[in-house]
């Protein structure tokens, strides 16, 4: 039953990657917005639903136990520290896995200005985050006003990437997926989909996603538990691998189909919103758990860790002005470190 379930939702999360993917494009190309808007903004958003919901859930309607907060909390830590070592590890084997048919083999056609943006405001937005951890809990206010903080940042982060130059045409685009459920659409305009179809395949996607991601930590649960693997374990490794599947997906069929700075702004963007956005709602409503302490060193290390491996990437790239797929695999290692790290944490707790 528990297989079963893995089974479809992880087949379900699939499926919804694929319209996503497709639908995003299109919706970028009728807003004339450039790749960095698609990639780092809409994308990123779109796919980071599921890990964000897990810590807005447990801290708004947890209650306001301890046990609740806790895991909000180290799910806003996790999902940094997922993007910047699995997910890059991901994105990295399967650039070298089609590389045979690209020009310059691993190398990554990636526009550098996107991604250098995307970290610029990740490692401010981060540190700042995680800086609010170490000040005092009373005034309370001092916690609120780093929110508030944290929510201008990405504004002003998204306001850089919508004024950008468009850059997405409909002759790299792959025929939108629902555009058959609109014939009279299709009568007008045969190759250029309306914005309304445009719109009902992303909010499907979008469904297809969280449906999927619900259902699949669901089923890691009861297996972890069937397996008895020990709930320090599962809240930190377990499952944000299983909430970060929407962007390894996403990344992996856009390099597939050679569009890389959308493959990498996925992710980019992404940790830039988990940065800013659900650090806020902790900083607002659970300030009392957002304090480094001995008893949140895991926690915190895996921020130290996302922010060692987002610097072995990403400063060679700022270095030499290109990125390599071969060079994305480093966040491997950074992810096994990390185990190592939790498992004796772990057993000796």
């Amino acid at each position: 039953m528990v297989w079963g379930l893995l089974a479809t939702s992880l087949v379900v999360i699939l499926a919804g990657a694929e319209l996503f993917t497709n639908g995003i494009e299109w919706f970028g190309r009728k807003l004339e917005l450039a790749e960095g808007a698609v990639g780092s903004v809409l994308a990123a958003v779109g796919t980071a639903l599921p890990e964000t919901m897990i810590p807005i859930i447990a801290i708004l309607f947890g209650g306001g136990s301890a046990a609740a907060e806790g895991v909000g909390i180290g799910a806003i830590l996790g999902a940094p520290f997922m993007l910047s070592t699995l997910a890059m590890f991901v994105t990295g084997v399967a650039v070298i896995v089609v590389a045979r048919g690209r020009p310059d083999r691993t190398s990554m056609p990636v526009d550098t200005t996107v991604l250098a943006h995307d970290m610029r405001y990740f490692a401010i937005a981060y540190a700042i985050a995680i800086g609010a951890a170490f000040l005092p809990l009373e005034p309370v206010w001092l916690k609120w006003i780093v929110a508030v903080g944290l929510i201008a940042i990405y504004a002003w982060y998204v306001k850089g990437h919508f004024e950008a130059d468009a850059s997405v045409d409909a002759t790299d685009l792959a025929p939108l997926r629902f555009r058959r459920l609109d014939r009279r659409g299709l009568e007008r305009d045969p190759e250029v989909p309306r914005l309304r179809v445009v719109n009902f395949q992303v909010l499907a996607a979008v469904a297809f996603i969280l449906v999927g991601a619900i259902f699949f930590v669901d089923a890691v649960e009861h297996l972890a538990t069937n397996l008895g693997i020990q709930e320090t374990l599962l809240a930190l490794v377990v499952a944000p691998i299983a909430t970060e599947l929407p962007e390894k997906f996403n990344s992996i069929i856009w390099v597939r189909q050679g569009k890389d700075t959308l493959a990498m702004g996925n992710i980019t963007g992404a940790m830039v919103f988990q940065s800013a956005i659900p650090t806020s709602v902790a900083l607002v409503f659970a300030p009392a758990t957002w304090v480094a302490g001995p008893g949140s060193y895991l926690a915190f290390t895996s921020a130290g860790i996302a922010f060692l491996a987002s610097a072995a990437i990403f400063l060679p790239m700022a270095r030499s002005g290109r990125l390599r797929g071969r060079g994305l695999l480093v966040g491997g290692a950074f992810y096994v470190t990390y185990l190592v790290i939790v498992g004796i944490g772990v057993s000796s707790g």
